[in-house]
């Protein structure tokens, strides 16, 4: 099969797998992203209608439908346009230059013996990590930053806000990760169930909104224990009430210690500040789902709420406001 061929090939498949999904005739129904993104998305716009933190932001806040279009077009449409059928030639390309060299398989660990929850652990660990330095890589380069320019651009922060960002950063990301990930092995089936996973909580951390420690702790353990169930169900007595029992559990055991776990609005306000601390200029929690990276190498910081603070970077009055101008900002810039 030629290159020509891959692309074409994997053109036509995804913009068929496209169709299915939002048509919704993707089976089975619960593997469709398209009805993920809109169920997570709606549940997250509802508590801020519901519960807002910054209370005299309007409910559309500005650039909400700019916003809004920026998750559709990120999660699907340019992947239509050209980087699905272009990262498979890329791919293919890589393989043949492996195959050529004498290596045939990338993966280091063989993870099919493992029980559910440790694909799933080590696959989400991996790729938060390995996201956590590329996103510093991504302030800490000045090429790099007029590109992620795009997504520190948000002056009103809301879940919206979580898939703006430019389509480098999607070339950026998925190459510097490909090979670790590719290292694992982790399957199609636990991607997808990871990939959902941090969708919510980076949803949830670019929310206008504020959650008791106890209630996300609560939420994370019956997704523990959900996942526990569909691993060793046949095992435990009254599964169907195990995501309940260690949910509970987990909202107290785990609740006073979640926002130094796991990202939050109140952590992740503070990476969009305006004003960032003299000795930190490249930027701070550069957290995407857990914030212990942050805490761990020091990048951490929290002096207070900063539920009022001024959001953007010096220069952001001038920069681009609609989609297309945004779209094209940082190409031919050094």
């Amino acid at each position: 099969m030629t290159y020509f061929d891959t692309f074409k090939n994997a053109y036509e498949s995804y913009a068929g797998y496209l169709v299915r999904e939002i048509t919704f005739q993707s089976e089975p129904w619960f593997h469709n992203y398209f009805l993920w993104l809109v169920l997570i998305s709606a549940f997250f716009f509802g508590l801020e209608w519901i519960a807002p933190w910054r209370k005299d932001q309007a409910r559309f806040r500005k650039d909400f439908w700019l916003d809004f279009f920026y998750m559709f077009f990120n999660f699907f449409l340019f992947s239509l346009i050209i980087y699905n059928a272009a990262s498979d030639v890329v791919v293919q390309l890589f393989k043949d230059m492996m195959g050529a060299a004498g290596i045939r398989n990338l993966v280091a660990f063989e993870v099919a013996s493992w029980p559910l929850w440790g694909h799933l652990l080590l696959g989400f660990l991996v790729r938060d990590f390995v996201q956590w330095w590329i996103h510093r890589l991504l302030h800490a380069s000045p090429f790099l930053w007029e590109y992620h320019k795009v997504h520190h651009s948000v002056e009103q922060m809301g879940f919206a806000a979580h898939l703006r960002y430019h389509w480098m950063e999607n070339v950026v990301y998925r190459t510097i990760e490909y090979i670790p990930l590719a290292m694992i092995g982790i399957g199609l089936n636990d991607f997808f169930v990871i990939h959902i996973f941090t969708l919510a909580v980076g949803h949830y951390n670019h929310s206008n909104i504020s959650i008791d420690g106890r209630i996300t702790g609560g939420v994370f353990g019956a997704l523990i224990g959900l996942v526990l169930m569909s691993t060793y169900g046949s095992a435990i007595d009254y599964a169907f009430i195990f995501p309940v029992v260690v949910g509970l559990i987990a909202a107290f055991a785990l609740g006073p210690f979640m926002k130094y776990i796991f990202n939050s609005p109140e952590m992740h306000i503070w990476h969009h500040s305006y004003d960032l601390p003299a000795d930190r200029q490249n930027g701070i929690n550069f957290g995407l789902s857990l914030s212990v990276w942050d805490w761990l190498f020091g990048t951490a910081y929290i002096p207070h709420d900063g539920r009022d603070i001024r959001l953007g970077f010096p220069g952001v009055e001038e920069f681009p406001e609609g989609f297309v101008g945004q779209e094209m900002h940082g190409i031919g810039k050094r």
